[in-house]
């Protein structure tokens, strides 16, 4: 198009010349194309106007856009050619006048007219599209904008979360900026996700230790003047163990990191008993608190507890025994477990180390029973000899009758109504620490048992064995007490002369002394109290009723130094199982062996406490300790809480006859069945056709599997009351089930366990189940909703071989 314009402005001045214009056609094969000069006429193709006109319309041309013809095969010729070939312009013209020059160039005058009255309105379009089109621009380049703003900090975020958060070991993931650990399963899936060093300030800087501080085989990073932290790792055939260890760098600072425990983790089991006993763990809440042994309607925890706590997706955590460890699980509304390493004035007074260290272990894969079976202490045979393994069958087939002995009437009366039943076995005598006139003394009160001798030998003839329940308390009021302080056989006081006893209260005890069985001198002393009881009364074993950690004194202080006060408990028991047989211990924080019992807490005699019975021994197995006993049918009544003692009475009633029932109907399937109250003191006739029908169920069905699975766990760890999660890991069911359990893998229990009840749902993992009640076929992995169960009768489900069709 320049050359047109190029042209129409040579015309202009040939015109004011007086001079001629030409045009030239040209054709090709397929098609023409013709150029256009400009003339010296107006776009009307009148005569020439003025000067002035001309100019105007030569600015209208210019400001109109002119489109490039197409270009064809054929081109116009240039005068130059046409003057190599001879063809004069003027000659090709055919001998055309001026006239038919000028009706030409009006034609294009014409035609150039025509074209700026149809471009001029559409310029003026194009003009608002223009603007339009700038305005979705600048929008489009504002968006595009914030598009790489967000991109930009998504970057950064992701470098920071993801590029920092360093893999340091295989399915371990650790940020050490943001402090945050990642532990995933062997198929990616994330099991673990905690912060670790709460309370850190967040401009700590972090560094890789010094050299003279690093380990082998461990990851040091360092937050300088806060803590130091290793990181290591360990493979198993299946499963990836993480170790962690804090140590704290500042008197100010006390290590601690906490677990996400909402509700997309899993579901988390293990501790111990906790207060108001939720199961899964998660479902609780609890402050701040020691991890220590204490009386669950006064302290956080209850009489058994391990550092062991298991997730269901898979994982494990398992911490050191010499960390003084404080735990947390809700607290401040959240939905964390916390741990703390955390010197006090009572439960961590010894220091092992300057500042407290946190030491605990992740072990994790993917399925929660091998995990957990990997976890579990083995060859429980070890060292076990034939009747002590007698002593094991013995707890599982026959009762424990549990005596206050008032008297010697008493007992040899209760033994008395037990035979009279005629379908109960003899068992075992359990007379509680009331047989001394004080705690501490270890001989019988010669007042209220003046031939007990005689009536334990008869006692004996009728086949019961006598088991005396002995305590590490000395009272003030003992003839022992004197001894032992002039001795120096009690636990002294802190800060005082070693010679001064640190006194504390135990049950109705004001003011006792405590055994120090860390003194040498101390365990051949009562050694040879135990051994005249023995040779004396023919005493066939002896229950360690050793208290909790919350009935140390407060200011305790032994020979060697305890890691905390549970230590205590421990020692104890090492102590006197080398010395005397023992049947059971009231507490532990490390599985004693067999035959050795760990006895649950004492519940309260009401519908609340029953419910809580299936959770902790549930608990109590999964943490280590498959040889349970349970307490006595109906609850305790003397306890606070009671439903017929609101008063706290000790010269109460009998349990509710519903609630005694229930009660029966539950322990019978449990691994240790104990008395207080006989189902005859009843006056109701059906309370003992209940007893008696349930006394023939446990005989024939639940002691064959009792004693199966007895010698299962010697060698496998496991506990005999199973939940149902162990039957089916895989199945989001068994995981929350809190009132049901089974023995081994082959009986499920449904009780019932509300006042009234005469119905309850069900439910039954996967396999094929025999109803208890009508003989029925169930199909498992699924509820049975408004299942009908009598008072007379108790639900539960015998496992069916697989193949079995109906």
């Amino acid at each position: 198009m320049p050359s047109n314009l190029d042209e129409m402005e040579d015309l202009r001045i040939d015109r004011q010349k007086g001079t001629a214009s030409k045009f030239t056609r040209s054709e090709s094969d397929d098609s023409s194309s013709v150029t256009f000069s400009n003339s010296g006429s107006t776009p009307n193709g009148s005569p020439l106007g003025s000067e002035t006109e001309e100019e105007a319309n030569d600015e209208e041309l210019a400001k109109v856009p002119l489109q490039a013809p197409p270009r064809r095969k054929g081109r116009t010729m240039s005068p130059m050619i046409n003057k190599k070939l001879g063809n004069d312009p003027m000659e090709l013209s055919g001998g055309q006048s001026a006239n038919s020059t000028i009706t030409s160039v009006n034609s294009i005058s014409s035609l150039l007219k025509e074209k700026l009255q149809l471009s001029i309105p559409q310029a003026l379009r194009s003009s608002k599209k223009r603007q339009n089109a700038d305005y979705r621009l600048r929008a489009f380049v504002g968006i595009l904008f914030l598009c790489v703003v967000f991109l930009v900090g998504f970057a950064h975020i992701y470098y920071t979360q993801h590029v920092l958060q360093r893999a340091y070991f295989d399915k371990f993931s650790f940020n050490k900026n943001k402090r945050v650990m990642h532990v995933y399963s062997s198929t990616g899936t994330e099991v673990i996700a905690a912060r670790l060093g709460e309370g850190i300030p967040a401009e700590t800087g972090v560094f890789p230790c010094l050299s003279h501080h690093q380990k082998q085989d461990s990851v040091c990073l360092e937050w300088l003047q806060q803590a130091r932290l290793y990181l290591a790792h360990t493979k198993h055939t299946d499963m990836h163990c993480y170790h962690v260890t804090w140590q704290s760098l500042n008197p100010h600072y006390n290590p601690k990191d906490c677990f996400d425990w909402s509700q997309k983790r899993g579901h988390w089991y293990g501790g111990g008993q906790v207060q108001n006993m939720p199961y899964p763990l998660e479902r609780g809440r609890l402050d701040l608190s020691p991890f220590i042994t204490g009386d669950i309607t006064k302290h956080p925890f209850g009489n058994v507890l391990k550092r062991y706590f298991l997730n269901s997706k898979g994982a494990t955590v398992l911490v050191d025994p010499e960390t003084p460890l404080y735990v947390s699980i809700n607290a401040n509304k959240s939905n964390n477990f916390c741990m703390q390493a955390k010197y006090d004035a009572f439960a961590y007074i010894n220091h092992l180390t300057p500042l407290p260290q946190l030491n605990y272990t992740i072990c994790a894969t993917d399925n929660m029973k091998n995990l957990h079976s990997s976890m579990a202490e083995k060859s429980l045979w070890d060292g076990l000899k034939p009747d002590e393994l007698n002593a094991v069958h013995s707890l599982l087939s026959e009762p424990v009758w549990q005596i206050s002995p008032t008297s010697e009437a008493a007992v040899y009366n209760y033994t008395d109504n037990v035979i009279a039943l005629g379908f109960l076995r003899q068992g075992h005598v359990l007379l509680s620490e009331e047989w001394q006139p004080s705690p501490g003394d270890f001989v019988l009160d010669e007042e209220r048992f003046p031939s007990m001798e005689e009536t334990i030998n008869i006692i004996h003839r009728r086949g019961f064995r006598i088991v005396f329940s002995i305590q590490p308390f000395i009272s003030t009021e003992s003839i022992n007490f004197k001894d032992a302080v002039a001795n120096r056989l009690l636990i002294s006081e802190r800060g005082s002369d070693p010679r001064i006893p640190a006194l504390a209260r135990y049950k109705q005890s004001n003011s006792v002394g405590v055994l120090d069985i860390t003194n040498n001198k101390t365990l051949p002393w009562l050694q040879s109290k135990l051994e005249r009881l023995i040779m004396k009364y023919h005493v066939d074993s002896f229950y360690l009723d050793l208290g909790t950690a919350q009935d140390m004194p407060h200011y305790y202080k032994c020979e060697q130094p305890l890691t905390n006060p549970d230590h205590y408990k421990t020692i104890f028991t090492k102590s006197i199982l080398g010395s005397v047989p023992v049947m059971g211990v009231s507490g532990a924080i490390s599985r004693p062996r067999p035959p050795v019992f760990v006895s649950l807490p004492p519940f309260s005699s009401s519908w609340k406490a029953i419910k809580t019975v299936i959770p902790t021994v549930l608990t109590y197995g999964m943490i280590g300790y498959p040889f349970i006993m349970p307490g006595a049918v109906g609850g305790d009544v003397a306890l606070p809480m009671s439903d017929n003692n609101p008063d706290n009475d000790f010269e109460v009633n009998l349990p509710d006859k519903e609630l005694y029932i229930r009660w029966l109907q539950l322990s019978t399937f449990l691994p240790v069945i104990r008395f207080t109250h006989l189902p005859s003191k009843y006056s109701d006739e059906s309370v003992l056709e209940i007893a008696k029908t349930l006394t023939t169920l446990r005989q024939k069905t639940v002691t064959p599997l009792l004693k199966k699975y007895a010698k299962e766990i010697l060698d496998t760890g496991l506990p005999i009351i199973r939940p149902l999660w162990m039957l089916d890991p895989a199945d989001p069911a068994c995981h929350v089930v809190v009132d049901e359990f089974s023995v081994g893998e082959e009986l499920i229990v449904a009780p019932v366990l509300y006042s009234g009840s005469r119905q309850r749902e069900v439910y039954l993992p996967a396999g094929v189940w025999k109803d208890g009640i009508d003989g029925s076929l169930r199909k498992g992995s699924r509820w049975i909703h408004n299942y009908r169960v009598a008072e007379d009768k108790v639900a539960y489900f015998v496992k069916m071989p697989d193949n079995t069709r109906f």
